[in-house]
């Protein structure tokens, strides 16, 4: 477990931040109608974000599909449409042919030649990869990645300098549609949530409600990663369920009211934009009239364990792949990487029907049904062995492209990815089944079947095999199931999502503990609140074997502001934001903690005071007071109190406090830092950050492992 990234994210103090909200609120209180104005603006900002979050998502879809029919040809005389959008008119005529789209080997050698369509598919679909990886390299290194495990850091408490800026939307939105088209197996759907999140903050940080408080700004962020998932998915209900469920640390309910409404108004926006002319949410939207037997429940089992297989294998993997990424990749560079990767993929995936396609489009052929006089590939009897085939392939080469893809230097998801795999399964053995069921229909398995109907819909078997898949690789359940639901809305197979979501899950934690973005924050050094609570690597450990003992201590006064600035320019370099205010630098009796923000700002507005004059951080001018270095004229100097930006109950627990006490303050209480005090009299010995018990933790793993 690595801590390497430890230092590139500053930590919330939940209780400093949780007093200065008390204070507002006691401001607001004497003023009602400021209260009015900043409900208001609350509830305004939600469903600003919202709206934006499902513009944003409406724009990438229309853009990614256009990209992605641009590696298959380009349409006449309006090369801004897409074959669909294209073809419109001639479908609305039932038409099967359509002038208006033309293949590139139409257009550059003016006949039907298959090498040269391949080869068009291969160097525009690595031209886009490359370009993409360039735009994030040079503009928005932030960008790369799904973003998830960022999000899940910055929910517990963590922040990050920019992860969450309009640079970062930016160049996430342009680059995920570049990426998710070129044909890397990447989705979108997890740096949907990374681009909601970045509305979210680039919205609310103009309004002083969210821009001086972490905890509202936390609230506005959850609201934001449900709508991401709402929008991903067309599931607004699963959205707010998977906040709740993988991202956020806390989620009171305040904040499931605003995920709610956000996640909401994002869904009605996307809806009411329409990206795909079609009315649907998303490309894989799908509905099923018939209903599962239960004899089936053997294969649903079946598919169970092939999601938490696939789970287990694919985060293990990608770990693997991970590490060599951090160990080699300046020497590759990130655009070469992403150029090679998507020049393998696209050369092999071409070859086949089912990875040649945009795996949206992939996934919503996979789960229809299959209607009376289909000319559907799928749908026909004589085809279904070399169906099966071609679908064995399909799941084998998109597991291998995504587990290589997942990870590099492009925006870049596995939820869909993972979906299609699941769902390329779940099909094969489908139509495994119904093979079996149409050559021996008297068979005592198929005996519950009714004659002259259907007994076996392969495509419940993609759906629950899209279920499985996703479960297994990102260990969550209860929003997978609904965001199943949501998209199906088949009520009857919801038992049966129930039963391969759970045996994903169970056979996936034989593998592997957690999900491929909790493994990810450990392997590159992220911080994360939410550690076990049974930690045994804090069993029988008190906090004088992790606490600091160099402390960066300040007394109480009087001193100088340009001394006191000396030691702030001083400590700057060591990423200290706060300091223990002692009465003397002898005794260290504790009086305080002062916040480097606080103490800079006060400072700041004395730049032009006399030189006699003196600041005092607490107590009172007295002998006991004076340093030993420090001797002046009191008569004749000038003593600002400081007093009100020091905190005089900080929390401290004594130096044979449990380790495990420790770490439930933090988990529970949030504060940013512990002072260690002495038995007897209050003697300040020690601190410990909510990073230093982290590291520790970690630390100690990686030993016994």
């Amino acid at each position: 477990m690595s801590t390497a990234r430890f230092d590139d994210f500053t930590t919330v103090d939940w209780v400093d931040d949780g007093a200065k909200e008390h204070q507002r609120q006691q401001k607001k209180q004497r003023h009602a109608s400021r209260g009015i104005y900043e409900a208001s603006v609350s509830w305004g900002v939600v469903v600003a974000v919202g709206a934006l979050i499902g513009i944003n998502t409406a724009m990438i879809s229309i853009v990614t599909e256009w990209l992605s029919d641009l590696k298959l040809g380009v349409c006449r005389g309006a090369w801004w449409l897409n074959e669909e959008f294209c073809c419109w008119q001639q479908e609305q005529q039932n038409n099967s042919s359509c002038d208006q789209w033309a293949t590139w080997d139409q257009l550059l050698v003016g006949t039907h030649v298959g090498v040269v369509r391949w080869a068009a598919f291969v160097a525009i679909g690595t031209g886009v990869a490359a370009a993409c990886a360039w735009l994030v390299r040079e503009y928005a290194p932030m960008a790369a990645g799904s973003g998830l495990p960022e999000i899940k850091a910055t929910l517990s408490g963590y922040a990050v300098r920019g992860f969450l800026g309009g640079w970062t939307l930016a160049m996430k939105s342009v680059g995920l549609a570049m990426a998710v088209a070129s044909g890397l197996s990447v989705g979108k759907e997890g740096p949907a949530v990374h681009m909601g999140c970045c509305v979210g903050n680039v919205v609310s940080r103009n309004f002083a409600k969210y821009r001086e408080s972490a905890a509202r700004r936390r609230e506005i962020v959850s609201a934001s990663a449900a709508a991401g998932v709402a929008v991903a998915f067309g599931a607004p209900i699963g959205g707010v369920l998977f906040s709740l469920e993988d991202l956020s640390s806390r989620f009171p309910r305040k904040t499931l009211w605003r995920s709610f409404l956000c996640a909401l108004v994002a869904t009605v926006s996307l809806q009411a934009m329409n990206p795909f002319r079609t009315g649907k949410l998303v490309m894989f939207q799908a509905s099923y009239d018939r209903d599962w037997h239960f004899f089936e429940i053997l294969f649903f089992v079946i598919i169970g364990v092939f999601g938490g297989v696939y789970g287990g294998l694919c985060i293990r993997l990608n770990l693997r792949v991970a590490a060599l990424r951090k160990q080699h990749g300046a020497t590759v560079g990130a655009v070469r990487e992403v150029a090679g990767l998507a020049l393998a993929t696209t050369a092999v995936t071409y070859a086949n029907q089912f990875t040649r396609k945009d795996m949206g489009e992939l996934l919503g052929g996979l789960l229809q049904e299959c209607r009376p006089a289909s000319a559907d590939r799928l749908c026909a009897p004589a085809q279904a062995p070399a169906v099966a085939w071609a679908l064995l392939w399909a799941t084998a080469i998109r597991s291998i492209g995504t587990v290589l893809a997942y990870g590099c230097k492009v925006p870049c998801g596995i939820f869909v990815p993972s979906m299609a795999i699941g769902a390329s399964f779940g099909r094969m053995l489908g139509t495994l089944v119904q093979m079996a069921h149409r050559a021996h229909p008297k068979w005592s398995l198929f005996a519950h079947c009714a004659p002259d109907t259907p007994c076996i819909t392969p495509a419940t078997y993609a759906f629950l095999g899209a279920a499985a898949a996703m479960s297994g690789v990102t260990k969550v359940t209860v929003a997978v199931v609904v965001i199943m639901y949501e998209l199906t809305g088949a009520i009857n197979f919801i038992v049966p999502t129930m039963l391969v979501v759970m045996v994903a899950k169970v056979v996936g934690d034989l593998f592997i503990a957690g999900g491929i973005s909790e493994q990810l924050m450990l392997l590159n050094g992220l911080p994360f609140a939410e550690e076990p609570d049974d930690q045994p690597e804090l069993l029988g450990k008190s906090v004088v074997a992790l606490m600091h003992t160099d402390i960066h201590a300040l007394p109480a006064g009087p001193l100088p502001p340009a001394q006191l600035q000396a030691v702030l320019d001083a400590s700057a370099s060591a990423g200290i934001r706060g300091f223990p205010v002692v009465d003397n630098l002898h005794d260290m009796r504790l009086v305080g903690y002062v916040s480097r923000t606080s103490l800079t700002a006060e400072l700041a507005s004395l730049s032009s005071s006399a030189p006699t004059t003196r600041v005092m951080l607490g107590g009172s001018l007295t002998p006991s007071a004076l340093s030993d270095d420090i001797a002046f004229d009191v008569s004749s100097a000038s003593v600002v109190s400081l007093a009100h930006v020091v905190n005089t109950s900080p929390v401290t627990v004594r130096p044979r406090t449990s380790a495990e006490t420790a770490a439930d303050i933090f988990r529970k209480l949030g504060p940013r830092i512990i002072l260690v005090t002495s038995e007897d009299a209050g003697q300040l010995v020690g601190l410990l950050t909510r990073k230093d018990l982290l590291k520790y933790v970690r630390s100690s793993h990686s030993i016994d492992s």
